[in-house]
């Protein structure tokens, strides 16, 4: 006869257990402190915000903003957006712009990936804010809520590809007709065109000049 009893018998005398579920590990660990950002490329800040189309569907929003310049340098417009396409957009900007000093973001699980700590390598440093604490990422979520106010709660999309050139407008709109009276009332691109803050780096320490 079998029944739970010998069962229970069994697993006790060969030792065995019932398996437990274990979590993925994940990265999640500044390699850096975010400095001040008093020049271009020195912090670049990321974040996610959420929308959906006419259908219900999602929309997966990345924007990715210079600290210093206050210019919307790149971003993604998806269905879903995963570490490895991040990665690889954040590559295409290096490769046209030069690594930043630091990413600035939160812990999401985008940021905190081994492909994301796989890709930073030497690139750049990682800096994550404190969980719950989105003031501290304050740039990118100035501009989150711009957007929010301005183009997302305004508009209805019918399609990706859709919301893809409208925020693309926007953006646009933002990095070359938006003056900020922090730049001197110059939109970000004008600002970024006409800055002469440059980040040196020797061998022993970071030096700033204007």
């Amino acid at each position: 006869m079998v029944n739970h009893k010998k069962i229970q018998r069994l697993w006790r005398d060969e030792g065995l257990r019932v398996p437990q579920r274990r979590r993925r590990k994940r990265v999640g660990s500044s390699t850096v402190d975010a400095p001040t950002a008093d020049a271009p490329n020195v912090v670049w800040a990321v974040d996610f915000q959420f929308d959906a189309d006419e259908h219900g569907r999602l929309i997966k929003i990345c924007s990715i903003v210079d600290e210093h310049t206050r210019e919307c340098i790149g971003g993604l417009v998806e269905r879903s957006i995963t570490a490895d396409r991040l990665t690889a957009h954040l590559e295409d900007l290096v490769a046209a712009r030069g690594a930043p000093a630091v990413l600035r973001s939160d812990n999401g699980p985008e940021f905190i990936s081994e492909a994301m700590a796989d890709w930073a390598g030497t690139r750049t440093g990682l800096s994550y804010i404190p969980p719950g604490s989105p003031w501290r990422n304050g740039y990118v979520e100035s501009f989150n809520s711009r957007i929010r106010d301005e183009c997302l709660n305004i508009n209805s999309f019918y399609s990706l590809l859709h919301a893809q050139v409208i925020i693309g407008d926007w953006k646009d709109e933002y990095n070359h007709h938006r003056r900020h009276s922090s730049l001197g009332y110059l939109t970000p691109a004008e600002y970024a065109r006409q800055c002469t803050h440059q980040m040196e780096t020797d061998d022993s320490q970071n030096v700033r000049t204007e």
